[in-house]
């Protein structure tokens, strides 16, 4: 069976994202252009038609972007992503060690309980995907790193937005999606502040409609061995 996204399915820098409105405009119309390109390489027409914005305007600002080196042009003259976007993301990856020190840790997670696994930090009002391993099964919750989610719903959305359990772990089934399984555990500093979620997600039919109870503790287990 065919991939499909689960527990999270994701508000993200892609194709189906939606640059949040915040109150500046000439910023959240920049980044609307860039969402869209993201999509795919886009001739002037096409950008106008998927940003809605004047024809004028979204030419001005995805020139002023490829004058940045946030946009570029391909061989037929479309508007594609900038390499300029390269370089920011090794940086701020290279500036986010956290990724690097759980990636064993979630890997053998991974392995261990034969289910997707990844990591979010909050961002705001929301998650962030920074990790995101996939299963080896067919039927499998996919995650894209980068996703962003909301927090009220999701074991890990619920987890960052401060909501605890006595079994150190939460779990949530059908959420966001129908079929949808998760259970998160808390990752923490050593002075116990919660920086990040981890998790294991994956069809219903699989972890059952009590994940916590078949993965809660391996999840919690990660957590705890993961040193910041």
């Amino acid at each position: 069976m065919d991939s499909v996204s689960g527990d999270a399915a994701a508000v993200s820098f892609g194709p189906s994202a939606a640059a949040p409105s915040t109150g500046v405009g000439v910023l959240d119309k920049a980044m609307t252009v860039l969402h869209a390109v993201a999509s795919g390489p886009l001739g002037l027409s096409q950008l106008q038609a998927s940003t809605g914005l004047p024809r004028a305007t979204a030419h001005r600002l995805a020139t002023a972007l490829e004058a940045h080196g946030m946009l570029r042009r391909d061989g037929e003259g479309r508007f594609e992503l900038g390499h300029g976007l390269v370089a920011f993301g090794q940086i701020s990856a290279d500036r986010f060690p956290l990724v690097d020190v759980v990636r064993p840790v979630a890997t053998a997670l991974r392995d261990s309980t034969g289910e997707c696994v990844q990591l979010f930090v909050r961002e705001g009002n929301q998650r962030r995907c920074v990790l995101s391993l996939e299963s080896a099964h067919g039927l499998r919750w996919i995650v894209p790193e980068g996703s962003l989610m909301p927090l009220d719903v999701g074991s890990s959305g619920r987890l960052l937005n401060g909501e605890r359990s006595k079994t150190g772990w939460l779990q949530s089934v059908g959420e966001r999606e129908a079929g949808a399984a998760s259970v998160s555990a808390p990752v923490r500093t050593i002075d116990g502040t919660v920086i990040a979620a981890i998790s294991v997600s994956g069809p219903v039919e699989r972890l059952t409609k009590q994940p916590g109870r078949r993965y809660g503790p391996a999840v919690l287990a990660a957590a705890a061995e993961i040193r910041l």
